[in-house]
């Protein structure tokens, strides 16, 4: 591990609180907007647009506006009534907007169902009991099942079922699956742990390479569902480590570890965790992809430093009290960088909560779209805020 680490200051519970206050306080601003509608998945110039209940990212706003509601809840002496009913009542509008996409079918033909239905509709149920809420959800999870194919054992990602260019998984996915555990869970159906087992075991197989460091995607043969070859659509390069996919590796392992309990999981997962610590930039918050590092030009992905903080609170609540206080204190160090260099200070430089991440970003080498490019972007936002409430207080995850 980087031995600069530990020069690194930890944030301090009064800059915690300074953080989760803002914002609570532009997720309250931009109630009027996206209440009804939901934020883009990057903004323009700092700044989102609204749009309808379609992209693969909207839970996450959702997701801003359940945390806001419990910091609220938590601390009455600092907010009145009124503002707490204010954000229930656009959480539960924006879970019907939910029910009403799963039940028309509206963009569900892919596997992120767990981003969309884990942070909107389970963390709803969750925290009130909505029967709107756990309806959704439900719902989300069999469609989620209807992507597996059992001829490799995989959650297929995106496109027409089956079809031999799109016969893969993606590292995302592991952070879709909690959305399958707490289905069985709550119905006592044991199919949809069992799915979530059989992909979590395919794309650990698979996705991870012998440095520890991570495929994006992976394919497979679709008539003997054997291992065929990793690739990049968002990462710099196929053998490069995207940066997102290396987060989403290191949370995903974490939630694998919570609901498996497999040792295998904890020893990958501080591997995983090692290869991205290992090729941060001084200031601990990563390029889009770890080929990058100071004195490069290209942009950052500040979605990513805070995914990775997230996984790493989450694994501390599994491991031994001197590995958990290890992984705290890094997260504590990475989240203090993002505070002090990424998040937004005032709602008149931009809507958002982190600026300056990555959504998508075209290469020579890569096929995937060119947008959102040092931006904020809503996961972005949302696991920023997931962090603070983390390191706070002993939350009740969505996941």
């Amino acid at each position: 591990m980087r031995e600069y680490f530990s020069e690194k200051k930890i944030m301090e519970e009064a800059e915690l609180w300074d953080a989760l206050e803002f914002c609570t306080k532009q997720v309250v601003a931009g109630l009027d907007r996206f209440t009804d509608h939901f934020p883009r998945a990057y903004s323009d110039n700092n700044f989102y647009p609204a749009t309808e209940n379609v992209d693969w990212t909207t839970g996450f706003w959702t997701g801003e506006i359940w945390l806001s509601y419990e910091f609220v809840q938590k601390y009455p002496e600092m907010y009145d009534e009124v503002l707490a009913q204010r954000l229930l009542r656009a959480g539960n509008i924006q879970m019907q907007s939910f029910l009403e996409r799963i039940e028309k079918q509206i963009e569900v033909d892919h596997h992120d169902m767990g981003f969309l239905y884990s942070p909107s509709c389970v963390a709803g149920y969750k925290l009130t009991g909505s029967r709107v809420g756990r309806r959704a959800a439900l719902l989300a999870a069999d469609r989620l099942t209807k992507r597996f194919q059992p001829v490799g054992g995989f959650i297929q990602a995106w496109g027409a079922m089956g079809a031999p260019e799109n016969y893969r998984l993606i590292i995302d996915c592991l952070n879709n699956l909690p959305l399958l555990y707490w289905a069985a869970e709550e119905t006592g159906e044991k199919s949809y742990r069992k799915i979530a087992d059989t992909h979590i075991h395919t794309a650990l197989s698979n996705l991870i390479r012998e440095d520890y460091s991570t495929w994006h995607t992976f394919f497979f043969d679709p008539k003997t569902g054997a291992p065929d070859h990793g690739a990049t659509c968002q990462g710099y390069r196929d053998g490069s480590a995207w940066a997102r996919g290396q987060a989403w590796g290191i949370y995903g392992l974490a939630t694998a570890y919570r609901y498996t309990h497999r040792e295998e999981y904890a020893e990958l997962f501080e591997k995983v965790s090692e290869y991205f610590l290992e090729h941060l930039p001084e200031d601990l918050v990563p390029f889009w992809d770890l080929e990058f590092t100071d004195g490069s030009e290209e942009p950052r992905d500040s979605s990513s430093a805070s995914i990775a903080v997230c996984g790493l609170l989450e694994m501390s609540r599994h491991v031994s009290e001197e590995k958990g206080r290890g992984y705290r204190e890094i997260a504590g160090r990475i989240l203090k960088s993002v505070y002090d260099n990424y998040a937004v200070r005032d709602g008149v430089q931009s809507n958002g909560l982190v600026l300056h991440s990555t959504y998508s970003k075209h290469s020579p080498y890569n096929t995937c779209n060119h947008y959102g490019v040092d931006e904020c972007n809503i996961w972005g936002d949302y696991f920023y805020m997931e962090a603070l409430v983390r390191t706070l207080w002993d939350w009740k995850q969505y996941w």
